[in-house]
């Protein structure tokens, strides 16, 4: 399915304004479904004039009408006069007279869509640049109760507000979508003052948990959380604001026993704010899991912490022994393994520092090239590393053997491709959505008889090239002189 860019490059001719606004639109009218028991379709003129489809909401309160999403379609017969009316008059038409989809009564209605005209003004253009129409199902139909006169209300004071560019709002702070509060949840319907007007009865439900006694209606919402919850709320701080319904934000509310996210949806007419909405929803669970997922993270940094503190200990013992030893093959075999462990304390220091287990590879593949360089220093000459092209963000079962593989690859071709003489260890690496390829090459003097040795140091590339990464390597001696290595690895 085309993502709402997509629909609108395609169908569409708007500005990157227009397309900023219904990105925000869409990203928060799943309330005005809920509100409203109604499927939202935003529709975008083309250059021709005609409307197309480009987002759908289906309610979580009532049946839906569209059983298959309709984005990309065109609008039927009977709603494209009145979506047409609707854009071009600036002001909400209705079909009257039956409509119906798929055998199902429908009530329709086409709002129009307007915009502030910049980011820094409040002015909203006359024209409007879109339509949004909503579809109830007459058949659902029945004596509506307090709970859904109250829930449409709100939804059509929000529809109203889309219709005058005041909704959404773009400083609409509303945090992360994790627990973010749903109609279904929890609705208060505050006034201007912050008094309670309508509480449903999941959110007062909510707030009696939370420590707030009695019934909501006719009390300031912030002075019975404050009263319950033994708060002393500034006028001015995040959580004030929220109760009070003065800004689009969203905040946590924490007793002993529960915590209760709260989301505030000013309603303004005219510029001006008569009231908010106010969702609520429990998010201890929730809260819990962030908590233990956090005291996790810092565990596992912590243990990769300790790790590469345990490989460096035992690279510095490495080192040491090599330096004690007289016989030159037993100092060569210390410094390959020295540089092996201290390889994957490159990968083990940089998961340490991170929040997530994926590893920066770039930072550490720069590690890795500065112990190509030492090693030069080692026997007398000096090596000009190069690299071209970026490896990305790798996992770190990926990033660990991938490591010690190029300090391999990079060693070798400092030790046996220039021995002895300064020369270049040029790096490429192309990152694709499903591949990396890397190439490594040197100036030096090539493969033996362009046949690769099988010493210890290839078979644990080899090993871990295509055995643990499921990769492919192959090493070539090209006519120009030096050794080049290819890997492909899928990631």
């Amino acid at each position: 399915m085309s993502t709402l860019s997509e629909l609108i490059k395609k169908h569409g001719a708007v500005s990157n304004g227009d397309m900023d606004w219904f990105h925000l639109l869409v990203a928060d009218w799943q309330i005005v479904a809920d509100m409203t028991f109604a499927d939202l379709v935003l529709w975008v003129p083309n250059q021709a004039g005609e409307f197309i489809a480009v987002a759908h909401a289906r309610p979580s309160s009532a049946a839906t009408i569209f059983y298959r999403d309709i984005s990309g379609e065109a609008p039927r017969k009977p709603w494209d006069a009145q979506i047409k009316k609707a854009f071009a008059t600036g002001s909400e038409t209705t079909l009257t007279g039956a409509d119906s989809f798929d055998g199902v009564q429908v009530r329709f209605a086409a709002v129009p869509v307007r915009r502030p005209q910049s980011s820094k003004s409040q002015e909203v253009s006359s024209q409007a640049i879109a339509v949004v129409t909503i579809h109830n199902n007459v058949s659902e139909s029945r004596e509506p109760s307090k709970l859904q006169i109250n829930y449409r209300d709100c939804g059509h004071a929000l529809l109203s507000m889309i219709s005058d560019g005041s909704y959404p709002e773009r400083d609409n702070h509303t945090g992360p979508n994790r627990g973010a509060p749903r109609v279904n949840d929890g609705l208060i319907k505050l006034d201007a003052e912050g008094v309670v007007q309508f509480a449903s009865p999941n959110a007062l439900s909510a707030f009696n948990r939370l420590g707030v006694s009695g019934e909501l209606v006719a009390k300031s919402l912030a002075e019975s959380v404050s009263l319950a919850l033994k708060l002393k709320l500034r006028t001015d701080e995040d959580l004030a604001l929220v109760l009070t319904g003065r800004a689009p934000w969203r905040s946590d509310l924490a007793s002993r026993n529960l915590t209760l996210s709260v989301r505030a949806v000013p309603l303004r007419r005219n510029g001006e704010r008569y009231g908010a909405i106010v969702l609520c929803r429990d998010v201890t669970e929730l809260r819990r899991q962030e908590r233990e997922l956090i005291t996790k993270d810092a565990t596992i940094r912590e243990i990769h912490h300790r790790v590469k503190n345990n490989l460096q200990t035992v690279a510095s013992l490495l080192r040491i022994q090599s330096r004690r030893s007289d016989s030159p093959e037993a100092k060569e075999s210390l410094e390959q393994a020295m540089r092996r462990v201290s390889a994957i304390a490159l990968v083990h220091d940089t998961l340490s520092a991170g929040l997530t287990q994926d590893v920066n590879f770039d930072e550490v593949f720069d590690r890795v090239m500065m112990l190509a360089s030492e090693v030069a220093a080692s026997h007398g000459t000096s090596v000009r590393n190069l690299l071209d092209g970026k490896f990305g963000q790798l996992k770190g079962e990926i990033a660990t053997p991938l490591a010690v593989a190029l300090t391999e690859i990079v060693t070798n071709a400092v030790e046996h491709g220039l021995e002895g003489r300064s020369g270049v260890v040029h790096v490429n690496a192309e990152r694709k959505p499903k591949k990396l390829s890397i190439t490594i090459s040197d100036n030096g003097k090539g493969l033996k008889d362009g046949i690769l040795g099988e010493g210890l140091g290839t078979q644990i590339i080899r090993t871990l090239v295509e055995g643990e990464l499921r990769g492919s390597i192959k090493w070539f001696s090209p006519h120009e002189g030096g050794t080049r290595v290819v890997i492909e690895l899928p990631i």
